[in-house]
Formats: structure tokens, C-alpha cells, sequence
């Protein structure tokens, strides 16, 4: 097996030179016959074995570029002061021991067997590759230890197609470019190796590494480029991903690359990025895709701009081309509730690679200490990036001046979030969303006045999240009539809100919300706190019949209620509500007793007077017709729908949800009144 790299033109782009290089010429074409134990390597004269390219400045887009490596995500001095930093600080220590110990648990691990994963392609193999990397780098900047240099060499070699051992998918397409997102993961993983490991590698590892980063990876960006590639015209993660893989490949080897494509590439992508990634949030600070995919699409969006910083000594307008870019890190701390996301849409594959330690960097660049110190606790926080994010001199609680209350009303994805505290996780938290159901890149679902309430440290209204990924039509369009919108997950009966005449809702529709709050913090709370109400009318979604969602945390913030009114409905409706606990039932019917391990809590039918609860399946109804013999829902083991049936005419469905902190005291009710005339006092 050789490892080739083919004689190109130097091509130019928006990057301008300032003056020639005067680097060493590499050989346009060189060999490399490697097993997994030994290598012969037959070059040209190589670059020289230093951290400092001997060339003249390069400008780029205005901004020179660091000569010295490393140079991604932080400069030579950030890493030497890591070795007084960490000892002093608990929150380093702590991290940096947990990543010196994941990376020990990897490193006798072998490299991964190329499995390309339905639609998904070898997503999760790059992405594996991308975390072992960085660790192992990290590992190695902070040792020297030539173990870690080692097993990343041997990971490298492998997974471009250069092992004698088992070949890596197809030769000269070998990250996949048919699923770019692997492209763009693998330009991460091979750049950060290039990078941060510069002076470690020999000239011939080096010339190899960067040989991978051009070839399989910088040069099928520019060809994307060439053709347009629909990622290239989107915003959302895989615009992020994609195109900042290109950015960081880009930057790993700018100065060496002596072909021209990383100066051509990394112009176009900067653009691109800013235009696309850049603007990947809507009005209200919300993510234009689904809260899971938040963090693919953050990660890779503080990753290239990281590296353009450290690079280039700027962002070229990533962190501000959208004036509410610095508002999504509240759209991810509001989502977050007692025990998880308000997990709508999709809720994506494995993260692998991806956390929420962007809001460590976000909250450097935007000024925004709350982001720093809350994602120093979160259970993903120990990452090699967030050492090199976090800044040690943040102080203070990052709850004590947040609202505990939210509303993000872009039309495009209204969404409220409640609770009644931040840090009590035996406390309440209900979200609604009732944004529009198209532009979410085909991972949202029909699910105006959708819901989910946390109490007792336990999610009772709960979401399914996604269906298969390769099901037939899954990711077919956003239109009406779309394949999509048959699975049961993505319909709205798969959702907690109201299904009208066994029907899906009205994809374009963009109801209008109504949110009051008594704004109290956690620490500025008393004692009459009024709570907080959101209302949504959803006659849009419905094809103009009268429906109207309202939520409200109600005074003390102990107890929700959620009521709908229905006015002139000329078919019957059902309000659903999906559930893992144990239902029983008292009061005729009227009161629904959930169990869910070993905690309880009430959920109260105030009106009308003529309903009941019942429980039913989650599964798609038998008035429908029946789905295709290829497409076939996923069983929603262990779930149950708590339902109610309401009929044509005039009603509203009022239901009152009561935790139980002792189980044998009874939910004290109270009258609905009319949504028009809800009010906090």
C-alpha cells in the first residue's frame, strides 16, 4: 500500500500571499509503504523540523497569519501556562485528570473498522477518530510522552487509507465525501494532530499528515464549492461541521501547504461560514434545527472560530453576523430542565465529540460570565477545549441574577421555559413550543403546543424523540404531504398537545404567544411570587379552527396547568400526553394518579365536566390509513398516552398537574378561568 500524494497546480483564491514563500520545495509526489509496526518513507527534501515556517508574512482576508504551531485554538504560551494553571484551579485539575484518564482508557484500543452506517455514513467513526485525537494531542502536549504521539500515528495512518493492516474505505474518497459531515469531522481530527503535535513529527509524518488534509479532505471542499453542494446554502450543523472542518484543515497547514488549495479554500469557507453558521439562530437566540442538534452545530461553530482567532487574530464576524448569535447559549441553559432537554424534534445520534463547552468560549468572546460558570459543572465539561476555553478567574454563582423564567417568541420556534428553581432538581420545570414546524433542516415534527413537565426529579410529560434515521422518507422535505409526517414520532399524535380530527397540524403555520412573569430569580424570589403563563394561539395550526394552548406555573411554583380552549370544532378532538409512569385512576375517571419510581404525582381534569382520563397506546390511530409495508414506527416501549377526548362544538380542557411530595395528601384543585383572562396578580 503506498501512500500518494499526486502532482497538483498551485491554484489561487480569495487568500492573497504577501510574499512568496521561501520554503523548502517538497516533492510533488512521495511514498510511503507502512504496516501497523514499521515504515520506509522515499521523499524529496522535507520542510524543516521546526514549530515556525521560515516564509514570508501571509496575509489573510487583511489578517496575518501565526507562523508557529500550534496555533489551533490556542498559541505556544497558552500551552506552557497550562502547566502552572491546572495545579491551581480545581475546575483544570479535575478536568485535566479525567481527560488523561479517558485517554488512557483509549489508547490500547484499535483503530476503528470502517462501517458505513445507513444514511449516517462513518459520522460516528470520524467523529471517534476526531476524540481520540484530541485527547492523545493533549495528552502529548502536556508530557511529551511518545506513547500518545504513537498511537495517534498509528490512528492517522489507518484511517486514511495507508495501513498494510485493512484497508479504510474507498481509496482517494476515503472520509466519504457522499456524507460530508465525516469530511468535515476527520479535517477537525487530522488538523488538530498536524497542529498540535508540529514539532513532534518528523518531516515525513508531517508531509504525510498534511497529504490526508489536502487531498482527502481540503481539495474535495473545493471541488463542493465548484458544484454547489446543498450543505454549502444551509444553515444549521451541518453547514457548521462541514464547512468548519474545511476552515480548521485549512488553518492546520496554511504555510506549508505548498498546492494552493488551503489559501484558495479557506477564503470561500470563511465566507461561507459567516453567512450560513453564522446565522444559524433565529430572532430569539433559538436554534434553527432542534436542541440536540445545538450542540453539533455550536461546537463546530466555536471550533472555527477559535482557530480563525488563534490563527488569524480574528473571527471575520462569526460570533456577530446574527445580533442573537450570543443569546443561544440562554436558548440552551433555559432548555435545560430537571432531568433533560425539552428534547423536541429530533434528538440526533451519539454526541461523541460534541458537548456544550462552546458556552466557555462564547462566554469569553461575548462577555457573558454566566455561560462559563455554568458549564463548568455540566457532566461534559472536561474536554482538552474547555482547558483551553475556560477562564480560571470566573467567580460568582451564574444563577443568582437569571430570570427563572423565558420567553423566546420568534415566530419561527416560540418556545417558553419555567421552573421553580435552578439548582433544586426536585423542583418544577414545564416548556411549551409553539414556533413554526418548517425550517428545522427536516428534524422537527408537527408539535404546536407540545410539552414537558419535570417534578421530583422525574420527566412526566415526555418527548420520543426521533424515528429511524433510515426510514423510508424520513428526511424526504418539510412539505405537507411529506413522508416524514407519517411516522408516528414526527406526527402530531406522537406529540403532548392536541390532535384535531385524527390529523396533523399545519407545517407553515406561526401562531402567536402571549408570556407574562413576575421575572423572580432564584435568589431574589419571595415568597408571593406570582409564577409565570404563556399562551399560544394555535388556530393556524389547526387550518383556522379555534384552538388556543395557555401554561401556566402557577403561584408558589409548585403546580402547572395547562388548558386549551376549543371553540366551534366540527369534529372531535384528543388531548394526549406521553408518559413512562404508572397510571391509575379515582374520581370517576377524573383524576389520574401517576407512579414513576417511587415518586407521585396528581394530574386533575377541571373541565369540561363531561370528560375522563384514559390511557391508550402510543401508536399510530386505526382511523388512519395504514402506513406502507417499508415504513414501520419504532415501539415506544414502556411509554403510555394519557388522553382525553373532547367533543365537537365548544370545550375547555383544563388539567391541573399536582406533585406529590407525600403521596397521601390530595392535589388541592381550583376554577379555570377563560385564557383571555389569565393574569398574574
Amino acid at each position: 500500500m503506498s501512500w500518494h500524494s499526486p502532482s497538483r497546480p498551485r491554484t489561487q483564491g480569495a487568500v492573497i500571499v504577501a510574499a512568496a514563500l521561501t520554503i523548502s520545495t517538497i516533492a510533488l509526489t512521495f511514498y510511503l509503504r507502512l504496516s501497523l509496526g514499521t515504515s520506509t518513507f522515499h521523499t524529496q527534501p522535507p520542510l524543516p523540523a521546526t514549530s515556525t515556517s521560515k516564509q514570508a508574512t501571509i496575509q489573510i482576508l487583511g489578517q496575518p497569519l501565526n507562523p508557529t504551531h500550534p496555533r489551533l485554538f490556542a498559541n505556544a504560551s497558552k500551552w506552557d501556562s497550562l502547566l502552572q494553571q491546572i495545579p491551581g484551579n480545581d475546575y483544570l485539575s479535575k478536568w485535566n485528570e479525567t481527560i488523561f484518564r479517558r485517554a488512557q482508557e483509549m489508547l490500547s484500543l484499535p483503530p476503528p473498522t470502517y462501517r458505513v452506517d445507513g444514511t449516517s455514513g462513518i459520522l460516528d467513526i470520524a467523529r471517534t477518530v476526531q476524540l481520540r485525537i484530541k485527547y492523545w494531542a493533549y495528552a502529548h502536549r502536556l508530557t511529551g510522552d511518545p506513547k500518545w504521539k504513537d498511537r495517534i500515528w498509528r490512528e492517522v495512518v489507518y484511517t486514511s487509507g495507508n495501513s498494510t493492516a485493512s484497508p479504510f474505505g474507498k481509496t482517494g474518497d476515503n472520509w466519504n465525501t457522499e456524507h460530508w459531515l465525516d469530511v468535515g469531522e476527520f479535517l477537525v481530527a487530522f488538523g488538530i494532530a498536524y497542529d498540535w503535535l508540529y514539532d513532534a513529527w518528523t518531516a515525513e509524518e508531517r508531509e504525510g499528515i498534511r497529504w490526508s488534509i489536502v487531498d482527502l479532505g481540503l481539495k474535495k471542499g473545493l471541488e463542493s464549492f465548484e458544484r454547489g453542494d446543498w450543505f454549502l446554502g444551509v444553515t444549521g450543523n451541518w453547514n457548521c461541521v462541514t464547512v468548519g472542518g474545511m476552515i480548521v484543515g485549512s488553518l492546520a497547514v496554511l504555510g506549508d501547504d505548498t498546492t494552493g488549495v488551503a489559501m484558495e479554500l479557506l477564503g470561500r469557507a470563511v465566507k461561507n461560514a459567516e453567512e450560513y453558521c453564522g446565522r444559524s439562530v433565529d430572532g430569539s437566540g433559538t436554534w434553527v434545527e432542534t436542541p440536540d442538534y445545538w450542540y453539533f452545530g455550536t461546537q463546530a461553530h466555536a471550533q472555527l472560530s477559535s482557530a480563525l482567532l488563534t490563527s488569524l487574530g480574528n473571527t471575520f464576524g462569526m460570533m456577530d453576523s446574527h445580533p442573537k448569535f450570543r443569546d443561544t447559549g440562554l436558548f440552551h441553559i433555559y432548555n435545560l430542565g430537571m432531568t433533560e432537554k425539552f428534547n423536541y424534534g429530533d434528538c440526533g445520534p451519539s454526541k461523541i465529540t460534541a458537548t456544550a463547552n462552546s458556552l466557555l468560549f462564547y462566554g469569553n468572546e461575548y462577555g457573558i460570565a454566566e455561560y462559563g460558570s455554568f458549564q463548568r459543572d455540566r457532566p461534559d465539561a472536561a474536554d482538552p477545549l474547555s482547558i483551553l476555553w475556560y477562564d480560571s478567574s470566573l467567580n460568582g454563582q451564574w444563577h443568582d441574577h437569571l430570570p427563572l423564567d423565558k420567553a423566546f417568541s420568534d415566530p419561527s420556534g416560540a418556545w417558553v421555559s419555567m421552573r421553580s428553581s435552578w439548582t433544586d432538581t426536585n423542583g418544577v420545570f414545564v416548556a411549551m413550543k409553539a414556533g413554526k414546524m418548517s425550517g428545522h433542516a427536516t428534524h422537527g415534527n408537527l408539535d404546536a403546543g407540545d410539552f414537558v413537565l419535570d417534578a421530583l426529579g422525574e420527566r412526566w410529560a415526555a418527548e420520543l424523540c426521533q424515528e429511524s434515521y433510515d426510514a423510508p422518507g424520513y428526511f424526504s422535505s418539510e412539505e405537507q404531504k411529506s413522508i416524514r409526517w407519517d411516522y408516528y414520532r414526527c406526527g402530531t399524535s406522537g406529540q403532548n398537545t392536541i390532535v384535531y380530527n385524527n390529523s396533523n397540524q399545519i407545517v407553515d403555520a406561526e401562531p402567536m404567544v402571549r408570556f407574562e412573569s413576575s421575572l423572580a430569580t432564584q435568589k431574589g424570589r419571595s415568597s408571593t411570587d406570582a409564577g409565570a403563563l404563556w399562551t399560544a394561539d394555535l388556530s393556524q395550526a389547526y387550518d383556522g379552527m379555534s384552538i388556543t394552548r395557555g401554561v401556566w406555573l402557577l403561584k408558589g411554583r409548585s403546580k402547572v396547568l395547562v388548558q386549551d380552549e376549543i371553540t366551534d370544532a366540527l369534529e372531535t378532538s384528543q388531548w394526549r400526553m406521553h408518559t413512562r409512569a404508572e397510571i391509575t385512576y379515582s374520581n370517576s375517571g377524573r383524576t389520574a394518579h401517576l407512579r414513576l419510581n417511587g415518586r407521585a404525582l396528581d394530574v386533575v381534569l377541571l373541565s369540561p365536566s363531561a370528560a375522563t382520563f384514559y390511557t391508550t397506546k402510543p401508536v399510530r390511530s386505526p382511523k388512519l390509513p395504514p402506513q406502507p409495508s417499508d415504513q414501520r414506527d419504532l415501539p415506544n416501549t414502556g411509554v403510555s398516552v394519557l388522553a382525553i377526548d373532547l367533543r365537537p362544538g365548544n370545550s375547555t380542557a383544563a388539567v391541573l398537574f399536582c406533585p406529590l411530595s407525600e403521596p397521601d395528601v390530595p392535589c388541592s384543585s381550583t376554577s379555570p378561568v377563560a385564557l383571555s383572562e389569565w393574569a398574574l396578580l
